[in-house]
């Protein structure tokens, strides 16, 4: 596997992601809502993948359609979990997939965790060697509705879920304490993070006996636990002290201030590693975006998916850019818009540009204020810089496009391609209405409606014979 020589081939990762997520008010499921433009389900992936490759899957079961369709192309396996019977039911679905793949361990995480780190799984994953069942855990001042941890001697011994959890008070008003009479174990504050590491042939011993018998009726992974220990395998609680990173998000306020703390966090990278930023608190940045050091960019600005931002690059205010590319020297001007889209070097984009799926610009190239591109190409040094639309297009070397100028590229049924020559010149408003070709250093009039090609070289006029009629 790719990315994880450190593990063993036999080791792998769940993610959890079936639910539902009714707290979220959202017809799609939890692990789609996004912090800055990448899915939850997507941040946790990628902070697998470093330790995992390729071995990673996902458990789905709400609108799955959507899920898949949503990782279309990425290195996510899915199993289907039909029925949503709890994080146990889960596990029992995923089982034999895993084993089928040949593997022996499997660290189970939830797919609503997008600030979960790859140094905090690999950590956890060390302590929890030689072990059958392994849990991280935090310690929270309000546990709320998390399960908690029940120790004896120090010792994990189970855990209950919040739902199941009654409270006693030892004397103190602050003290929860849960006594487990088969353990003779005790809960407080102490929950449990969601994070797991299984010893799958363990795993196949306990998943049979797993009951649905509490308020939920629901088949929970934390019973895993208390079997365990009941069985004699070694049971471990690894606690990672109070960082609120590995917690889970539950609703529209959660996301928001998680998204906070992993846009603060990017950007410090960025900072740190050499970019310029004017405004850097009104800088969004996706996890997946590479900026170089000597770019310089002007909140608030929006970059997100895997977007490139070469050094020397200028991204001005008010700018939103995904999965794009721009290569040294260009300035990007404010309000412009990329999706998609490749701008070479020392360009000019905007202001108010926006360049959409298959925009190419080459070297020197300049598309200026309100002039929209879609699967066109400027070539190197082309200008288009005023009220443009170039759609389905090829614009030579050194041509200029006037003011106005647009490419009528749809017929109402199919779509067809307008070539313009090198060093031609294109007058302002002008229709060039596709299939056509204009030659290389031909010379369209303003305000022509070209229908026909035209020859290297040439002049063509298309428009009406003007006439001055006196008024009384």
């Amino acid at each position: 596997m790719s990315n994880s020589s450190a593990l063993s081939s036999s080791c792998c990762a769940l993610i959890l992601a079936a639910g539902k997520g009714t707290r979220m008010h959202s017809k799609k499921p939890k692990v789609l809502h996004t912090i800055l433009g990448e899915p939850l389900l997507g941040h946790v992936a990628g902070a697998l993948r470093p330790l995992f490759g390729e071995a990673v899957w996902a458990v789905i079961g709400h609108e799955a359609d959507m899920v898949r369709a949503a990782f279309a192309g990425r290195d996510l396996r899915f199993v289907e979990q039909k029925e949503q019977l709890g994080t146990g039911h889960a596990l029992m679905v995923a089982l034999p997939e895993l084993k089928r793949a040949g593997m022996k361990k499997v660290l189970v995480v939830n797919g609503d965790t997008p600030l979960i780190t790859t140094d905090a799984l690999r950590d956890f994953m060390f302590y929890a060697e030689g072990a059958d069942v392994s849990v991280a855990t935090l310690t929270l001042e309000n546990p709320g509705a998390y399960g908690r941890i029940v120790r004896q001697n120090g010792e994990l011994r189970a855990i209950v879920e919040a739902k199941d959890f009654d409270v006693s008070f030892n004397g103190a008003a602050t003290a929860e304490i849960y006594t487990v009479p088969s353990t003779g174990g005790r809960a407080t504050g102490e929950i449990n993070a969601g994070i797991y590491m299984l010893n799958l042939d363990a795993v196949e011993i306990l998943v049979p006996k797993l009951g649905n018998e509490n308020k939920s009726g629901e088949y929970y992974i934390t019973d895993l636990v208390g079997m365990a220990v009941a069985e004699g395998m070694v049971v471990r609680g690894l606690s990672c002290g109070s960082d609120p990173n590995l917690l889970g998000i539950n609703n529209p306020a959660e996301l928001a201030a998680s998204e906070e703390l992993r846009r603060r966090a990017i950007v410090e990278e960025r900072l740190a590693a050499g970019v310029a930023m004017h405004g850097p608190g009104m800088v969004r940045m996706g996890p997946y975006v590479t900026v170089e050091p000597g770019a310089e960019l002007f909140g608030p600005c929006e970059l997100y998916g895997h977007t490139h931002i070469a050094s020397d690059v200028i991204i001005e205010s008010h700018c939103v850019i995904r999965d794009s590319r721009v290569e040294s020297g260009t300035v990007v001007h404010s309000f412009s818009h990329m999706d998609h889209a490749e701008v070479g070097p020392d360009c000019l984009v905007g202001p108010y540009a926006r360049l959409r799926p298959g925009a190419v610009m080459e070297r020197g190239a300049h598309m200026g204020n309100f002039v929209e591109m879609k699967k066109a190409r400027l070539c190197e040094g082309a200008k288009a810089n005023h009220l443009t639309y170039l759609g389905d297009a090829e614009v030579g070397a050194r041509a200029n496009i006037g003011a106005g100028t647009i490419t009528c590229n749809y017929d109402g049924v199919n779509k067809y391609k307008t070539i313009i020559g090198e060093h031609a010149f294109i007058g302002s408003n002008t229709a060039l209405v596709a299939p056509v070709t204009v030659g290389a250093e031909a010379l369209v009039g303003a305000g022509s409606v070209i229908t026909k090609d035209v020859p290297d070289g040439d002049l063509a006029v298309a428009r009406g014979k003007q006439m001055n009629v006196h008024r009384k």
